[in-house]
Protein backbone atom coordinates (compact mmCIF):
# COMPACT_ATOMS: atom_id res chain seq x y z
CA UNK A 1 0.00 0.00 0.00
CA UNK A 2 2.72 2.53 0.82
CA UNK A 3 4.65 1.76 -1.91
CA UNK A 4 1.07 2.50 -4.02
CA UNK A 5 0.91 5.79 -2.37
CA UNK A 6 4.72 6.63 -3.62
CA UNK A 7 4.33 5.78 -6.95
CA UNK A 8 0.87 7.89 -7.02
CA UNK A 9 2.61 10.52 -5.61
CA UNK A 10 5.39 10.45 -8.15
CA UNK A 11 3.17 10.10 -10.98
CA UNK A 12 1.50 13.24 -9.83
CA UNK A 13 4.25 15.41 -9.32
CA UNK A 14 6.04 14.48 -12.73
CA UNK A 15 2.36 15.19 -14.14
CA UNK A 16 2.11 18.67 -12.52
CA UNK A 17 6.21 18.89 -14.00
CA UNK A 18 5.08 18.69 -17.11
CA UNK A 19 1.83 20.70 -16.80
CA UNK A 20 4.34 23.49 -15.68
CA UNK A 21 7.39 22.77 -17.93
CA UNK A 22 4.85 22.83 -20.98
CA UNK A 23 2.52 25.59 -19.98
CA UNK A 24 4.26 27.87 -17.57
CA UNK A 25 7.83 27.91 -19.05
CA UNK A 26 8.73 28.04 -22.73
CA UNK A 27 10.66 24.19 -23.19
CA UNK A 28 13.80 25.53 -24.90
CA UNK A 29 14.48 27.79 -21.94
CA UNK A 30 14.29 25.13 -19.37
CA UNK A 31 16.56 23.37 -21.59
CA UNK A 32 19.08 25.99 -21.16
CA UNK A 33 19.80 25.39 -17.78
CA UNK A 34 19.84 21.35 -18.13
CA UNK A 35 23.30 21.27 -17.86
CA UNK A 36 23.39 23.44 -15.38
CA UNK A 37 20.77 21.18 -13.45
CA UNK A 38 22.54 17.85 -14.31
CA UNK A 39 25.84 19.38 -12.85
CA UNK A 40 24.34 20.88 -9.57
CA UNK A 41 21.62 17.71 -8.76
CA UNK A 42 25.77 15.67 -8.74
CA UNK A 43 26.50 17.97 -5.97
CA UNK A 44 23.21 17.91 -4.25
CA UNK A 45 23.44 14.47 -4.21
CA UNK A 46 27.11 14.31 -2.94
CA UNK A 47 25.77 16.34 0.01
CA UNK A 48 22.89 14.15 0.58
CA UNK A 49 24.60 11.19 0.36
CA UNK A 50 27.88 12.73 3.04
CA UNK A 51 25.73 14.06 5.66
CA UNK A 52 23.05 11.53 5.41
CA UNK A 53 25.21 8.84 5.77
CA UNK A 54 27.55 10.28 8.41
CA UNK A 55 24.09 10.51 10.23
CA UNK A 56 23.38 6.81 9.62
CA UNK A 57 26.76 6.00 10.92
CA UNK A 58 26.54 7.55 13.88
CA UNK A 59 22.40 7.76 15.45
CA UNK A 60 21.81 4.01 14.68
CA UNK A 61 24.44 3.17 17.44
CA UNK A 62 23.76 5.64 19.27
CA UNK A 63 19.86 4.91 19.41
CA UNK A 64 21.11 1.18 20.21
CA UNK A 65 23.62 2.29 23.03
CA UNK A 66 20.51 4.65 24.64
CA UNK A 67 17.96 2.16 24.29
CA UNK A 68 19.88 -0.61 26.50
CA UNK A 69 18.94 -0.46 29.87
CA UNK A 70 22.10 0.44 31.61
CA UNK A 71 21.34 4.04 29.89
CA UNK A 72 17.89 3.97 31.15
CA UNK A 73 18.75 7.07 33.76
CA UNK A 74 20.49 9.25 31.20
CA UNK A 75 18.43 8.55 27.56
CA UNK A 76 15.53 10.31 27.89
CA UNK A 77 18.25 13.68 29.13
CA UNK A 78 21.20 12.76 26.21
CA UNK A 79 17.70 12.90 23.33
CA UNK A 80 16.55 16.38 24.59
CA UNK A 81 20.19 17.37 23.99
CA UNK A 82 19.90 16.20 20.47
CA UNK A 83 16.15 17.65 19.96
CA UNK A 84 18.48 20.73 20.01
CA UNK A 85 19.58 20.02 16.72
CA UNK A 86 16.43 19.95 15.42
CA UNK A 87 14.51 23.21 17.36
CA UNK A 88 17.43 25.63 15.86
CA UNK A 89 16.18 26.36 12.10
CA UNK A 90 18.64 24.37 9.50
CA UNK A 91 19.89 28.04 8.49
CA UNK A 92 20.73 29.02 11.76
CA UNK A 93 22.75 25.70 12.38
CA UNK A 94 24.38 26.31 8.60
CA UNK A 95 25.53 29.70 10.07
CA UNK A 96 26.74 28.41 13.16
CA UNK A 97 28.80 25.93 11.24
CA UNK A 98 30.23 28.67 8.56
CA UNK A 99 31.47 30.32 11.89
CA UNK A 100 33.57 27.49 12.92
CA UNK A 101 34.13 26.23 9.87
CA UNK A 102 34.19 28.78 7.36
CA UNK A 103 32.36 28.40 4.02
CA UNK A 104 31.75 25.28 1.63
CA UNK A 105 31.47 22.02 1.91
CA UNK A 106 32.34 21.11 5.22
CA UNK A 107 30.28 22.91 7.00
CA UNK A 108 27.38 22.36 4.65
CA UNK A 109 27.61 18.49 5.59
CA UNK A 110 27.86 19.30 9.68
CA UNK A 111 24.75 21.57 9.57
CA UNK A 112 23.18 18.78 7.08
CA UNK A 113 24.31 16.08 9.51
CA UNK A 114 22.96 17.76 12.63
CA UNK A 115 19.82 18.72 10.90
CA UNK A 116 19.28 14.83 9.94
CA UNK A 117 20.60 13.10 13.18
CA UNK A 118 17.50 13.13 15.11
CA UNK A 119 14.75 10.97 13.56
CA UNK A 120 17.20 8.59 12.96
CA UNK A 121 18.13 8.33 16.42
CA UNK A 122 14.89 8.78 17.95
CA UNK A 123 13.46 6.23 16.09
CA UNK A 124 15.65 3.71 16.77
CA UNK A 125 15.79 4.30 20.28
CA UNK A 126 11.95 4.11 20.64
CA UNK A 127 11.98 1.40 18.08
CA UNK A 128 14.26 -1.03 20.34
CA UNK A 129 12.51 0.15 23.32
CA UNK A 130 9.01 -1.09 21.47
CA UNK A 131 10.45 -4.47 21.36
CA UNK A 132 8.07 -6.94 23.29
CA UNK A 133 9.24 -8.17 26.49
CA UNK A 134 7.87 -11.75 25.90
CA UNK A 135 10.09 -11.89 23.33
CA UNK A 136 13.07 -10.66 24.79
CA UNK A 137 12.45 -13.27 27.49
CA UNK A 138 12.25 -16.30 25.20
CA UNK A 139 15.47 -15.26 23.87
CA UNK A 140 17.07 -15.24 27.36
CA UNK A 141 15.54 -18.04 28.20
CA UNK A 142 16.86 -20.34 25.09
CA UNK A 143 20.35 -18.86 26.08
CA UNK A 144 21.31 -16.21 24.08
CA UNK A 145 23.57 -13.44 24.96
CA UNK A 146 23.01 -10.05 25.52
CA UNK A 147 24.91 -9.29 22.12
CA UNK A 148 22.61 -12.18 20.51
CA UNK A 149 19.51 -10.79 21.65
CA UNK A 150 20.08 -7.51 20.49
CA UNK A 151 21.40 -8.74 16.90
CA UNK A 152 18.98 -11.77 16.30
CA UNK A 153 15.70 -10.37 18.36
CA UNK A 154 15.71 -7.00 18.70
CA UNK A 155 17.27 -5.42 15.60
CA UNK A 156 14.97 -7.36 13.42
CA UNK A 157 12.01 -6.19 15.07
CA UNK A 158 12.76 -2.33 15.71
CA UNK A 159 13.53 -2.31 11.93
CA UNK A 160 10.15 -1.14 10.90
CA UNK A 161 9.90 1.92 13.13
CA UNK A 162 14.15 2.56 12.36
CA UNK A 163 13.55 2.39 8.82
CA UNK A 164 10.38 5.01 9.23
CA UNK A 165 12.85 7.38 10.80
CA UNK A 166 15.59 7.26 7.85
CA UNK A 167 12.64 8.01 5.22
CA UNK A 168 11.69 11.18 7.35
CA UNK A 169 15.53 12.27 7.95
CA UNK A 170 16.78 11.44 4.48
CA UNK A 171 13.67 13.41 2.62
CA UNK A 172 13.98 16.10 4.72
CA UNK A 173 17.84 16.57 4.13
CA UNK A 174 17.07 16.53 0.28
CA UNK A 175 14.74 19.28 0.92
CA UNK A 176 17.09 21.02 3.22
CA UNK A 177 20.11 20.95 0.85
CA UNK A 178 19.29 23.78 -1.03
CA UNK A 179 20.05 26.13 1.69
CA UNK A 180 23.82 24.61 1.32
CA UNK A 181 24.04 27.03 -1.05
CA UNK A 182 23.83 30.03 0.91
CA UNK A 183 27.36 29.01 2.69
CA UNK A 184 28.89 27.97 -0.62
CA UNK A 185 28.54 24.60 -1.07
CA UNK A 186 26.63 24.30 -4.26
CA UNK A 187 23.81 22.35 -5.07
CA UNK A 188 20.40 23.19 -6.96
CA UNK A 189 19.73 26.01 -4.23
CA UNK A 190 22.52 27.88 -6.66
CA UNK A 191 19.28 28.23 -9.46
CA UNK A 192 16.59 28.32 -6.71
CA UNK A 193 18.23 31.13 -4.94
CA UNK A 194 19.30 33.02 -7.92
CA UNK A 195 16.55 33.04 -9.66
CA UNK A 196 14.63 34.31 -6.97
CA UNK A 197 17.60 37.10 -6.65
CA UNK A 198 16.91 37.59 -10.26
CA UNK A 199 13.19 36.67 -10.32
CA UNK A 200 13.74 34.18 -13.09
CA UNK A 201 11.14 31.73 -12.57
CA UNK A 202 12.58 29.31 -14.87
CA UNK A 203 16.24 29.46 -13.32
CA UNK A 204 14.13 28.97 -9.74
CA UNK A 205 11.99 26.06 -11.16
CA UNK A 206 15.15 24.32 -13.01
CA UNK A 207 16.21 24.46 -9.24
CA UNK A 208 12.83 23.58 -7.72
CA UNK A 209 11.39 20.91 -9.67
CA UNK A 210 14.25 18.16 -9.71
CA UNK A 211 14.91 19.22 -5.97
CA UNK A 212 11.05 18.05 -5.28
CA UNK A 213 11.72 14.97 -7.56
CA UNK A 214 14.89 14.00 -5.36
CA UNK A 215 12.97 13.93 -2.49
CA UNK A 216 9.61 11.97 -3.78
CA UNK A 217 12.80 9.51 -4.94
CA UNK A 218 14.60 9.32 -2.08
CA UNK A 219 11.60 8.44 -0.02
CA UNK A 220 10.35 5.80 -2.59
CA UNK A 221 13.92 4.25 -2.61
CA UNK A 222 13.97 3.90 1.39
CA UNK A 223 10.52 2.61 1.49
CA UNK A 224 11.21 -0.33 -0.94
CA UNK A 225 14.49 -0.70 1.03
CA UNK A 226 12.59 -1.15 3.79
CA UNK A 227 9.91 -3.79 1.96
CA UNK A 228 12.77 -5.91 1.34
CA UNK A 229 14.78 -5.95 3.89
CA UNK A 230 12.42 -5.91 7.24
CA UNK A 231 11.42 -9.42 8.28
CA UNK A 232 8.01 -10.57 7.40
CA UNK A 233 5.71 -10.39 10.20
CA UNK A 234 7.05 -7.15 11.80
CA UNK A 235 6.30 -5.15 8.23
CA UNK A 236 2.35 -4.76 7.85
CA UNK A 237 3.11 -3.90 4.42
CA UNK A 238 4.11 -7.70 3.57
CA UNK A 239 1.82 -11.05 3.60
Amino acid sequence: MRISNLRSAAYILGLLAAFILGVWIPLDEFLFYLPDVQYLTMQHLWLTAMSGGLALLVAIPLGTLLSRPSMAKYAETLMQGLNIGTTIPTLAVLALSMSFLGIGTVPAVFGLFVATLLPITRNTYAGLKGVSPALKEAAAGIGMSPTQRLLKVELPNALYVIFAGIRTALTINVGTVPLAFLIGAGGLGELIFTGIDLYDPVMMLSGAIPTAMLAVLVDALVAVVAFLVVPRGVNPGRA
